[in-house]
């Protein structure tokens, strides 16, 4: 799902191409897509842009009329600037937007349509789509330590969480967490102010880091290679690869769709965190340790 780092940098190629443009029409081609009936579709028509927004992970196009289309792009879904009048295939093709300059294209792969589209007026329709995260590039520790001890989460969950930080992922979850040198699964409200301190400081560099990164990789072009596994990721995505810090192998935890990637050495203390799926099938025999587990794979 394109979180933070890449939401900012469609931000701003955005910004060059359809702030001040009008909006001629917007073609739907998914059923599934909007999810709102009031205001109309038809309301943003003819309407040019004024203003460009982040919320979280959603990008919000506002218009003149004080209308705002609210895309969320959840996991699959990717945007692309064509030409005008851009042919809308389905079902990858979720929905075009024409300007007089271009046609913004809304993409989603796979079967699972979960990508939205909804359109609010004004402020205090933006307002009831808003989780309510903290912005951390925009607070200060004390801000910071307040959402994340608000209850006793998981790192993993707490930082991912829309309801306490704005635009973090499962990605970049795993990138902050091992800057951080801090366990996946510490609890919240066990942490030392110490640590605290060092998540603070590793979530404001990895998310500023990586903007920076897509930024210039992006430049003049519209951003068309947004992934979760990027090349230069430390953690995420780099299961069995070496740590680019100690060189022990990067493990998981898998969970339903999703995987937590980490360093044992790192951020463990040694201590291999148990993998639901594997420990449930192993359970008393699940190995403690990344040497534990060459060995059970050696013997199997």
């Amino acid at each position: 799902m394109p979180e933070l780092p890449d939401i900012v940098v469609y931000l701003e190629a955005l910004e060059k191409r359809i702030l001040a443009q009008r909006l001629e029409r917007v073609r739907i081609a998914s059923p599934f897509l909007l999810r709102t009936a009031t205001p109309p579709l038809a309301s943003a028509e003819g309407q040019k842009v004024t203003r460009l927004r982040r919320m979280g992970k959603r990008i919000c196009i506002g218009l003149e009329n004080d209308i705002w289309l609210v895309l969320h792009l959840m996991i699959a879904g990717r945007l692309h600037w064509k030409k005008r009048d851009a042919k809308l295939s389905p079902p990858r093709g979720l929905a075009a937007f024409d300007f007089e300059n271009g046609t913004l294209l809304w993409t989603e792969a796979g079967s699972k349509k979960r990508a939205s589209l909804h359109v609010v007026a004004g402020e205090a329709g933006l307002g009831a789509l808003d989780p309510g995260g903290i912005e951390v590039l925009d607070v200060d520790l004390a801000q910071f330590a307040t959402a994340l001890t608000s209850a006793n989460h998981t790192l993993k969950r707490a930082l991912t969480d829309p309801r306490l930080f704005s635009g973090i992922g499962n990605a970049y979850s795993d990138e902050i967490l091992f800057e951080a040198r801090l366990s996946p699964l510490a609890l919240t409200q066990k942490l030392k102010r110490e640590e605290i301190e060092r998540l603070f400081s590793a979530t404001r560099k990895s998310l500023a880091d990586w903007t920076e990164r897509l930024r210039q990789e992006a430049g003049d072009e519209f951003p068309e290679k947004v992934t979760a596994f990027r090349e230069g990721m430390a953690a995420h995505g780099r299961y069995k690869e070496s740590c680019p810090r100690c060189s022990a192998k990067i493990q998981r935890i898998r969970y339903a769709a999703n995987e937590t990637n980490y360093c044992p050495n790192c951020q463990t203390g040694g201590k291999l965190l148990a993998d639901r799926s594997l420990s449930r099938l192993l359970r008393e025999d699940w190995p403690r340790s990344p040497e534990e587990l060459e060995m059970l794979k050696r013997g199997s």
